[in-house]
């Protein structure tokens, strides 16, 4: 639970009782390699913290994946929409390796944060941190080159170049594998 507790206690330090309360609600489960915790288009219930492993992302396109995020160890899974409006999200979420997760409900949290000010706060804090990655993530699609981003991933999430498949890293950067390969070989 350490990677968990660590992103926990980033956002926003709870006191040992808060914590307690938070971790309470907690399952650990183990989920295997390839498989699709969230599908477009349902309303998903539960959220999820990466203790071990890689996910990401992705909507389909013109019958096409698009991958539009990527996270790990400490980072949490859930679809926005159902989270915030309890709507269908349009996101589909896959793991990229075998993964520890810590699952609880949203139904949970939601209580937590009417009965404790201190987890209603770090919820708060939490969205405020998801904005502004979202609008970096949209600022830099918009006005980066592909180069460009590639290089800011190798900068900022160096262990994603060595754990995720390339294809998946393309579709992330919305270039082909072969402008990949030029943008990695530093022909671009």
């Amino acid at each position: 639970m350490e990677n968990t507790i660590q992103k926990i206690q980033a956002v926003y330090p709870l006191s040992q009782p808060s914590l307690g309360a938070l971790t309470d609600v907690l399952t650990q489960i183990t989920v295997p390699k390839g498989k699709l915790l969230f599908k477009a288009g349902r309303i998903e219930k539960d959220i999820y913290f990466i203790e071990q492993g890689i996910a990401r992302a992705y909507s389909i396109q013109d019958d096409k994946e698009v991958t539009f995020w990527f996270g790990s160890e400490g980072d949490l899974l859930f679809a926005y929409n159902s989270y915030v409006a309890n709507n269908p999200g349009y996101e589909n979420i896959e793991l990229l390796e075998d993964a520890v997760l810590y699952k609880f409900s949203v139904k949970d949290i939601q209580q937590l944060y009417t009965t404790n000010i201190e987890i209603a706060n770090w919820g708060r804090k939490f969205a405020e941190q998801e904005m502004i990655k979202t609008e970096e993530r949209l600022i830099s699609r918009l006005f980066s080159s592909a180069g460009q981003r590639y290089h800011d991933l190798v900068d900022t999430a160096p262990h994603f170049i060595q754990r995720i498949q390339l294809s998946h890293i393309a579709s992330y950067l919305g270039v082909t594998q072969v402008t990949l390969s030029r943008i990695r070989a530093g022909k671009q």
